[in-house]
């Protein structure tokens, strides 16, 4: 027989190395067994980046929070001192004027309810004074305007009286017409009665209206005291009821029946009272 050979033991491959045989009734079975040295865990998901908001973008918004000026509606009461103090205005109530100053005006002590102060607004000062250097007049136009426009913010405007109408000079006819109807506005300012008709129904029984009548023949004649004028009065009756105002001459028309009515109502309560001698 020949010489039987050497023959190199064949390496086992890892794959040879990890079969088990497995018998079953006879039967082999070669099952893959996978070591503990070959598995290798899956790596983890990678974490969702986490958003991160670049610092200069945070800055730039605080920034922005903090330029963002106030508004704050005036109430009545309040100072510009009160509220520099409530939103803490750095410079106090000179830096809020400053930058209200058009709204305000030119009188910082005076603020009025219901205007919009800005609480954080740029100081106009230096425009201002740009504008006084350039042109003197237009800085005075400029103060003048905003006096005006404080002036205009009150709260609602007063409508102004309309003037009283001027008294509207009467004048009166010289007849006897004329001299009742002056009569009785003098009596209506002094508050003594009597009416037209009353003042002409005795008139024209004591002298047919003749204002120069005189009566030289009855008692108060022979007195020493005759009747005189339209009404007939009688010098110390038109002495002690002569209405001021008047004439003081008992021959004077309006003077004669204002004085003769302020007696009648003394008496009898009105001229108009009297139907006879009186």
């Amino acid at each position: 027989m020949p010489a039987q050979g050497k023959h190199r033991r064949p390496k086992s491959t890892s794959l040879g190395r990890g079969l088990a045989a497995v018998t079953t009734g006879g039967a082999v079975l070669a099952l893959p067994v996978i070591g503990a040295t070959s598995a290798f865990a899956a790596p983890a998901p990678a974490a969702a980046p986490q958003a991160v908001a670049p610092a200069a973008v945070v800055a730039q918004a605080n920034s922005a929070a903090k330029a963002a000026p106030a508004k704050h509606s005036v109430v009545a009461g309040e100072t510009l001192s009160k509220i520099a103090r409530e939103h803490s205005v750095s410079g106090g109530w000179e830096k809020l004027y400053e930058g209200n100053r058009k709204i305000i005006g030119s009188n910082p002590d005076l603020i009025h309810p219901g205007i919009k102060l800005v609480i954080g607004a740029k100081s106009d000062a230096s425009s201002d004074d740009k504008a006084s250097k350039a042109s003197p007049s237009a800085a005075r136009g400029a103060s003048a305007d905003r006096a005006d426009r404080s002036d205009r913010i009150d709260a609602a405007p007063v409508a102004k009286a309309a003037p009283a109408a001027a008294k509207k000079a009467v004048t009166y006819t010289n007849d006897l017409d004329g001299w009742i109807r002056e009569s009785l506005a003098v009596m209506a300012e002094q508050g003594i009665p009597g009416t037209y008709e009353g003042i002409h129904r005795n008139i024209m029984r004591e002298s047919s209206g003749n204002p120069n009548a005189i009566n030289n023949w009855d008692s108060n004649a022979v007195k020493g005291t005759p009747s005189k004028g339209l009404l007939q009065v009688i010098d110390p009756t038109f002495q002690a009821y002569h209405v001021p105002g008047t004439s003081t001459d008992s021959y004077d028309p309006v003077a004669n029946i204002t004085a003769a009515c302020n007696y009648a109502a003394d008496r009898y309560g009105s001229i108009d009272n009297v139907f006879g001698a009186y």
